[in-house]
């Protein structure tokens, strides 16, 4: 029988989903579809990869020499930043990103829809590790609808009597031809914090290019945005809801070179990040018994 047991309850597996679990004990989700493929870690609710069937080339970006650890983040496909974004406000102990990429999640339903995309229900396990960093009461649900695109919804519902505030991120690693060949457009005209010159802020005016280290949280913008890539002769398209800002990020050799599941190789040439946020100034107020959604969907696009 194709299904997986959970905590609670046992469910049922769509047919175009399958249930594997490596040595170590982490679990993956493996969908394969009329449409598309994708891996998903139940470490974190993490979308590893996502490849449609009539794309020659990966999608997303995933390190050959990530780590598969308890407790640790994967390097590359779909990380999920929250209930904050970046440090911690006022611990700096407490993990960067916030503690959602590297806690279990439970599947909670497995279907396929009229039009052919696998939809998983993912959400986020309580527990004590978890309840330690974030203690007020809440739900965080992840939607992931697995097609010719690729959609995610993040929600986080306040289940307690006070409000409170998160940043969050769909952290998503992009597989490109050459970083240095890419354009990143819809970002024109948006103001942004630049990390790698202390975050100082400008405007960005044209499309974004890269020669080098690139770290910047553009604020105030709910625009799509669009990777063209010569290379591949493809654009991936980024529709966004929910979501205040968008945060560009390469490392480039230097530093992608110190990052240990990165490699010493030149894959960092490979992959770009952009992000889906709410960062900085951005950051979301959530009122007890309201629910807030960040939502994607990818597409790609023939150049």
């Amino acid at each position: 029988m194709n299904s997986l047991h959970l905590v609670e309850k046992e469910i049922q597996l769509d047919s175009h989903v399958s249930f594997h679990q490596d040595a170590s004990g982490l679990k993956f989700l493996e969908v394969a579809n009329d449409l598309a493929t994708a891996k998903i870690a139940m470490q974190g609710g993490h979308v590893m990869t996502w490849q449609p069937r009539d794309v020659a080339e990966p999608v997303l970006w995933l390190s050959e020499h990530a780590r598969y650890m308890h407790g640790r983040s994967i390097r590359g496909g779909v990380p999920i930043c929250w209930p904050w974004f970046g440090a911690h406000p006022t611990d700096s102990t407490l993990c960067p990103h916030g503690f959602a990429r590297v806690m279990p999640w439970d599947l909670m339903e497995s279907s396929t829809l009229e039009n052919g995309e696998t939809r998983l229900i993912l959400q986020i396990l309580h527990t004590p590790v978890a309840q330690k960093q974030l203690s007020y009461p809440y739900t965080l649900t992840l939607a992931i609808e697995i097609g010719a695109t690729l959609k995610m919804a993040l929600s986080t519902t306040n289940r307690g009597s006070q409000p409170f505030m998160i940043g969050e991120a769909f952290h998503t690693y992009f597989n490109v031809s050459d970083v240095e060949k890419i354009s990143l457009q819809g970002l024109e005209g948006v103001e942004y914090s630049d990390k790698v010159l202390n975050y100082d802020r400008d405007t960005q005016q044209d499309a974004v290019r890269f020669d080098g280290e690139f770290d910047r949280v553009y604020v105030n913008t709910q625009q799509d945005c669009v990777i063209d890539d010569p290379g591949y002769q493809r654009r991936i398209r980024i529709n966004k809801t929910g979501s205040n800002s968008t945060v560009v990020w390469t490392p480039w050799e230097e530093k992608a070179h110190q990052l240990g599941d990165m490699g010493l190789d030149d894959s960092w040439r490979h992959m770009i990040c952009i992000e889906s946020a709410n960062a900085l100034e951005n950051m979301v107020m959530i009122r007890p018994g309201q629910t807030h959604t960040l939502a994607i969907e990818y597409a790609v696009e023939s150049r």
